[in-house]
């Protein structure tokens, strides 16, 4: 049996992109429907850091007043900066008038969850997507498997791609799976999750001689570090002891409050701009489009800043029945992303240490941190961008 659905939009993904898309739709009087191959306990147990930027918190208490980013998140006022035993503190609000929020995404992803489906949303999970055809016509189709394994047929106006790295709407649109810019950095982080009360209050960026390390937390409980390894590193390698060993000698003058270790993992550093983000009456979001190292802390608020550009453009194109704005949708997504790129792309040359590095490299380096730390101008410049460029 073929189970055939019409609606407005189709969404493929129901992580933040997709999920907050599908609301803005629906302030709109859109329709959409939104699948998801996991289910939803899958989604809401994926666990993935979170910073996120003062205009995602404002878009995402405007679409729901009960958000937790205010209650279980926690604001930060700056970062520190660490590098030859002395820390820096970038000051967000004295700079730039703006902050940023710890607040885990698999934590906003039940309240967008709770949301969306208390609000009636079409949401089916455990639905897989297998190709987008006639993407070139005016009624582009989803075709894929619903939970039971049957035929899913979606009919929609327009489809939107918010099914992550290994978007299967990509190829509709791109050509290809894997057709676009991309970068794989020599290193990676080695991280963990520990049972400790918090070693800062705000999150320390430290280079050291022996690399990168990042002191961040998760709740008063639980708290999340990382340094930088070799991207083929074992996780299950290193004793609890080696652990906090290379973790203390990488953040020097600071000393960190230890706990027992419950999760470890190897992340690896990629950057991805797919060639084309829209290809007829379809279009990418969020992780399908583009992937950034973490460093910046751009990931979920990149995907923010595509949806509300796309929202924009779906309301006049299937409400006023205007094409401009989708037809620009790309180029305007684009200015974000490459300055995103750019942005992550820095602070990771900046805070990590290459493999061959030479004198002159790791002292050149140093004197990028100076250079940064001792200038307003630079100081400003790693604010507002760490905390994100205003919406247009």
């Amino acid at each position: 049996m073929t189970t055939r659905i019409r609606t407005r939009v189709a969404i493929v993904g129901a992580g933040p992109a997709g999920l907050i898309l599908s609301q803005l739709l629906a302030d709109e009087g859109i329709e959409s429907v939104v699948i998801d191959r996991r289910t939803r306990a899958e989604i809401e147990a994926t666990i993935r850091a979170g910073i996120l930027e003062q205009g995602t918190v404002d878009l995402l208490t405007a679409i729901d007043p009960g958000t937790r980013v205010h209650t279980v998140g926690q604001r930060h006022d700056g970062i520190e900066l660490r590098f030859q035993g002395e820390g820096h503190r970038i000051d967000f609000p004295g700079l730039v008038g703006r902050s940023v929020w710890l607040y885990p995404q698999h934590e906003a992803l039940k309240d967008l969850l709770a949301l969306r489906l208390a609000n009636g949303q079409d949401l089916r999970f455990g639905a897989t997507a297998m190709r987008v055809d006639g993407v070139g016509t005016a009624t582009p189709q989803v075709i894929g498997t619903d939970a039971g394994g049957a035929e899913l047929v979606i009919d929609a106006d327009f489809v939107v791609g918010a099914d992550g790295s290994r978007s299967v709407v990509r190829q509709a649109v791109a050509g290809s799976s894997r057709d676009g810019h991309f970068r794989e950095y020599p290193f990676a982080w080695f991280g963990i999750l520990c049972e400790a009360p918090p070693s800062a209050h705000e999150l320390i960026y430290s280079n050291s001689d022996d690399g990168f390390a990042l002191i961040s937390q998760r709740s008063p409980e639980v708290q999340r570090m990382y340094f930088q390894c070799d991207p083929d590193a074992d996780p299950n390698a290193l004793s609890e002891a080696e652990i906090w060993e290379t973790l203390q000698r990488r953040v020097p003058g600071t000393t960190l409050t230890e706990g027992r270790i419950f999760q470890r993992d190897v992340l690896r550093f990629r950057s991805f701009v797919a060639h084309e983000l829209r290809h007829g009456r379809a279009v990418l979001v969020g992780d399908a489009a583009h992937t950034v190292p973490p460093t910046g802390a751009k990931g979920m608020n990149l995907a923010v800043a595509d949806v509300i550009v796309l929202a924009r453009a779906l309301r006049a194109l299937l409400v006023e029945d205007d094409e401009r704005l989708i037809d620009a949708y790309a180029e305007t997504a684009l200015r974000r992303i490459w300055k995103a790129q750019h942005f992550s792309w820095w602070m990771t040359s900046m805070l990590h240490v290459a493999p061959g590095t030479s004198d002159f490299d790791r002292l050149r380096q140093l004197g990028e941190l100076r250079s940064v730390v001792e200038s307003e101008a630079g100081r400003t410049f790693l604010a507002e961008a760490y905390t994100g460029w205003p919406h247009a």
